[in-house]
């Protein structure tokens, strides 16, 4: 079997710390499958930067390869291009993009040079699968340097309509340079269509079949691949000790009353402004809660450096102080806020001591807390995910209350049926949920990918 090869902006862990991620759980697996390597950045800063030493490391079947940046390259490609310019454009915030000449020099520089340290690396008969929006010029430069290996992509975040992608100065380029990847893959297949309208509408190619587009005499397979969990394993967490502890916790706090549980990165495409305030009008409508449901939202920062962000943890803390202040007693709290992490073990607890998620982005890619929420419950007495319209994750989980984010209104009135719900239908639900869970899970999620692009190639 073909050794793979993994490009990521970060890498590993290559064992669970019980902080690692499900993508990173799942890479993990199709490396030890094939054998191979992950490349990418080392999370650090030298004066050498992208030509510095190669520092290396792994375990006996899995090599692990980074390279420094220096200050200019981290500034220009990371903070500036992918961050101020792509990851709002991708999330359909043309309103909070920065379009700066230096800055898409510098992404499409780091591109080549992460490309040109790549190149020594890759076997003949390697498969090479690249990973999300810092690398989407990569398979690009990797061909000019005669690299004929089979080359796949995965973006990770959405992909948004061609009306919003063409407000990004250069986008034809950019998606041109995209083609050179044999497979590209999507979260969900509305992000799949987006792009392929693009390439029709924008630079004129052909579809062949559902989703096939020719590309001078080449043909680039573009379709969706929805990324899963361990479920099975996960739900094994969930019997953990670590989980078992924050439980016990959680059960001595709440002393009977309800939760509603939502875990994001502080972003300003998670919605959490707005998931407040529908909590507040969910106590505003439905005043039998006040004093028997909380929220609780786990928001570690991200991205801290950038003003937007900064921005949206002051709201935050006022909304929370608002509302707080507002319904809060003696002996309840409306809104428990924390900007900490927690290793998913723990998390696996805190979920099953929810009775409703919360996951309501504006907009995201896929979004796996609502489907580790469902594979923590227990089978006997689930409980509800309301979820946004606008996350990949609807499109596989029917079976959660789906809701419009803008809408305080709606989404209150659906956290109401959550918090009301029979027994029975809470069952139903999440046994329809769960059984899906554990049949598109992230192994047969990389094995979908992976198998497309050795046909395709």
């Amino acid at each position: 079997m073909s050794r793979l090869v993994i490009v990521s902006n970060r890498v590993g862990p290559l064992k669970d710390t019980g902080r690692a991620g499900g993508l990173a759980v799942a890479l993990v697996d199709a490396l030890n499958e094939t054998g191979g390597l992950w490349f990418g950045w080392s999370g650090g800063i030298s004066e050498e930067g992208t030509f510095g030493p190669l520092q290396e490391g792994g375990s006996r079947k899995v090599s692990m390869a980074t390279i420094d940046m220096t200050q200019a390259d981290y500034d220009e490609f990371y903070v500036g291009f992918a961050n101020k310019t792509l990851w709002p454009v991708l999330h359909y915030r043309l309103d909070l993009a920065v379009f700066d000449r230096r800055a898409e020099e510098g992404y499409r520089r780091v591109n080549e040079r992460f490309a040109v340290r790549l190149r020594p690396l890759v076997q003949s008969d390697d498969i090479i699968w690249v990973h999300d929006y810092h690398f989407l010029s990569l398979a690009a430069e990797l061909r000019a340097m005669d690299v004929g290996n089979p080359i796949g992509f995965f973006l990770h975040i959405p992909f948004p309509a061609p009306e919003i992608l063409a407000g990004l100065p250069n986008a034809a380029t950019l998606v041109r340079r995209m083609l050179a990847y044999d497979v590209i893959g999507f979260q969900s297949k509305r992000c799949a269509d987006n792009f392929r309208r693009f390439a029709i509408e924008e630079l004129d190619l052909v579809l062949e079949g559902e989703d096939v587009l020719k590309v001078e005499g080449r043909r680039v397979t573009a379709r969706a691949f929805p990324i899963g969990i361990d479920a099975a394993g996960y739900s094994k967490q969930a019997m953990s000790p670590e989980a078992r502890r924050a439980m016990a916790r959680m059960e001595k706090l709440l002393n009977g009353r309800q939760q509603i549980i939502g875990v994001d990165r502080i972003d300003y495409s998670k919605g959490l402004p707005e998931r407040f305030r529908a909590f507040e009008r969910l106590l505003e409508d439905y005043p039998e809660n006040r004093g028997r449901v909380s929220l609780m939202q786990v928001a570690p920062p991200s991205r801290s450096e950038l003003d937007a962000y900064v921005e949206i943890r002051r709201e935050l803390e006022e909304l929370t102080g608002h509302v707080n202040g507002r319904f809060g007693d003696l002996d309840w709290v409306p809104i428990r806020y924390m900007t900490r992490s927690f290793q998913r073990r723990v998390l696996a607890g805190i979920y099953r001591s929810s009775r409703v998620a919360l996951v309501t982005p504006l907009r995201d890619g896929m979004n796996l807390v609502a489907k580790e929420y469902v594979a923590a419950q227990r089978a006997e007495d689930p409980g509800v995910v309301v979820l946004s319209r606008f996350a990949g994750a609807a499109e596989q989980m029917p079976e959660a209350l789906i809701v419009n984010p803008h809408s305080a209104e709606g989404v209150a009135a659906s956290l109401q049926h959550a918090l009301t719900m029979s027994l029975e239908e809470r069952r139903q639900r999440w046994q329809a949920l769960f059984d899906r869970l554990c049949e598109e899970d992230a192994a047969s999620w990389a094995r979908s990918f992976m198998d497309t692009l050795r046909q395709v190639h």
